[in-house]
């Protein structure tokens, strides 16, 4: 959806204004996510964000879902994803530390750090949390693990990568990808099979050899 004044010209639209809080959330985090900077970052007249969102408030809750559908909806479907071994549902996780389509890492750490100053968005974020534990747990259930097992290892895998994003750890692309069969097999116990390697290195663009 667009709109088009015949006083003002272009007013933008809700994709518009959404992803310029987006950067905005970012760059400086959720205060300096207001309308006359997000109006002047567009070049758009302030009064063209009421078109699109009855207030900053529901912009924020905007940014919110769009957090939640990305990161959290794509990791729990990249743990449904179908596998034929646990080795290789692991590897369908891992794409989503590695794929910025599915899972942003930039994002994760903003709005964390904004849960740090909103009991909403903490109470957002412990949500989100369960949910993908839940996800990765029943993954491993799905592959013979037990409950506790699959509790275990599900949460050491998710805590280790908000620990990775938290701490704004920065790896290069050889780095991590030699270090993905051992996280792998001390993952799930099992190590993963060679052509499950090279299929998710492809994926990623990168060579082994």
């Amino acid at each position: 959806m667009e709109q088009i004044s015949n006083d003002s010209g272009w007013r933008g639209s809700p994709e518009g204004w959404l992803g310029a809080a987006y950067d905005l959330l970012l760059e400086s985090g959720v205060g300096s996510v207001r309308i006359s900077p997000l109006a002047k970052k567009l070049g758009l007249s302030r009064t063209s964000f009421y078109w699109f969102f009855k207030d900053r408030e529901e912009l924020l809750a905007a940014l919110v879902t769009r957090w939640r559908d990305k990161n959290t909806g794509n990791l729990v479907k990249q743990a449904e994803a179908y596998a034929e071994t646990v080795g290789e549902a692991m590897l369908n996780v891992f794409d989503c530390w590695l794929d910025k389509s599915l899972f942003d890492s930039q994002f994760e750490f903003a709005v964390r750090s904004w849960a740090l100053q909103s009991p909403d968005i903490l109470a957002e974020v412990h949500k989100a949390d369960q949910t993908r534990l839940d996800a990765v747990s029943r993954m491993f259930v799905r592959f013979g693990y037990t409950e506790s097992s699959a509790d275990v290892r599900a949460r050491t895998i998710y805590l280790v990568q908000i620990g990775y994003i938290s701490m704004q750890t920065k790896e290069g692309l050889a780095v991590r990808m030699k270090r993905i069969p051992e996280y792998v097999e001390i993952f799930t116990g099992e190590a993963p099979q060679k052509r499950e390697l090279d299929r998710f290195f492809a994926r990623h663009g990168y060579s082994a050899g």
